[in-house]
């Protein structure tokens, strides 16, 4: 006799769900590894700030531990297995889902307004100097900038991205953080290379695998997945094989991954600091409900009026986020600039967070600046030197 799936789930129930969907509950798949976590979550956002590490790196070391930074970089980059296209953001996706954004490929095309204007000739100067030197960075094709200015960029570059968004060009590595760009007919396998599947179909894919790699969410926090608009979410999601639920205390209609509400979420919970661009937290409401944690990247905002410091890591520990980590590095020290303590019994886990992070980018020692709760800075150094001992 087969088990009827749930239909309504507490609150503990989707946040188990949620955690085991974006693999930080139950063993992970280390035979996978970085490919697999990939695979698994969809979309591995990218971001210009390193601190510990790019936050590209961060998320299969959130998952899986130690696993060597080049190690991350070459399972991403080599053998037609990614490519960097606009998902949730500037993201890395598996090569398998180039044809489910055709949809978005083609708004780009049909596009009127652009924020750069397109020198003429730039664009097919562009491609063939692709075509008979790359890969190549936008640099080699010519500059990326005319001044120092971000937004200034020389006709090569302008050419180069607008090629990158219609889907003639893609970028196949990251090189010192710049872009390195080749023809999408060397990049892409040519099994994958179409854009036969009409927005419809895309659309449908895209909202399923977002239901996927949360395990349960709200139309919003699906839609916010792979930035896909409200309606287009609603337009599809009938029939894109998720399964509506209710959800308590969400106040909203959910939908889960039907595979997800099979069994019951066990198994070991993972201890870790977390990026703030990790696909488990990106979406703020979303954090908010489902852990009680308001959480926000501060790099961007006044020094003066940060709370929780430049680049706060939240930690994770037993299904909870339990505090915040405020990283730099000096040489071979790990360095906590600010350390925010969901109370005493967050010592432990955020030391041990500390202490794995500090092995992993090969820092022997870990020094804290400061603790918002000063009585617990000592407790936290007395467990940062039994660990580290």
């Amino acid at each position: 006799m087969t088990t009827p799936r749930p239909t309504t789930l507490s609150a503990d129930e989707a946040r188990r769900i949620a955690l085991r969907a974006q693999g930080f509950l139950g063993t992970p798949d280390r035979r996978s590894g970085v490919r697999g976590i990939l695979r698994h979550l969809g979309a591995v956002q990218l971001d210009t700030i390193s601190v510990l590490a790019r936050s590209h790196e961060l998320i299969p070391y959130a998952r899986l531990g130690a696993v060597g930074r080049k190690t991350v970089e070459k399972a991403y980059w080599t053998d037609t297995h990614a490519f960097e296209y606009w998902s949730h953001a500037a993201c890395i996706l598996p090569v398998e889902e180039w044809p489910h954004f055709a949809f978005r490929r083609r708004a780009y095309r049909n596009r009127p307004h652009w924020n750069h204007e397109l020198p003429d000739g730039a664009y097919d100067q562009v491609i063939k100097q692709l075509r008979a030197e790359g890969p190549l960075t936008a640099t080699e094709l010519g500059g990326a900038k005319r001044t120092s200015d971000w937004w200034d960029w020389s006709g090569s570059k302008v050419a180069v991205e607008r090629a990158l968004m219609y889907g003639e060009v893609v970028c196949v590595e990251r090189r010192g953080w710049k872009r390195v760009y080749d023809l999408a007919e060397r990049a892409i396998p040519p099994s994958l290379l179409h854009d036969e599947l009409d927005d419809t179909e895309c659309l449908r894919r895209l909202v399923r695998l977002a239901g996927q790699s949360l395990g349960v969410g709200t139309r919003a926090d699906i839609a916010d997945y792979h930035r896909l608009k409200g309606e287009q979410v609603d337009a599809v999601i009938a029939d894109s094989g998720l399964v509506p639920v209710t959800v308590e205390g969400w106040g909203k209609p959910a939908w889960a991954d039907p595979a997800a509400l099979e069994t019951p979420p066990r198994g070991r919970h993972r201890t870790t600091l977390l990026s703030p661009f990790d696909s488990l937290i990106w979406e703020r409401a979303r954090t908010e409900r489902i852990f009680g944690f308001t959480h926000r990247l501060e790099a961007y905002v006044p020094k003066q009026k940060r709370i929780y410091g430049y680049f706060a890591m939240p930690v994770l520990a037993g299904g909870h986020l339990v505090g915040r980590v405020d990283p730099a590095r000096e040489g071979s020290t790990l360095v906590a600039k600010q350390v925010t303590l969901d109370g005493p019994k967050a010592v432990p886990a955020v030391a041990q967070a500390l202490a794995e992070a500090a092995s992993w980018v090969d820092c022997t020692d870990v020094r804290v600046e400061r603790v918002d709760a000063p009585d617990l800075r000592e407790p936290l150094a007395r467990e940062l030197t039994r660990i580290l001992a």
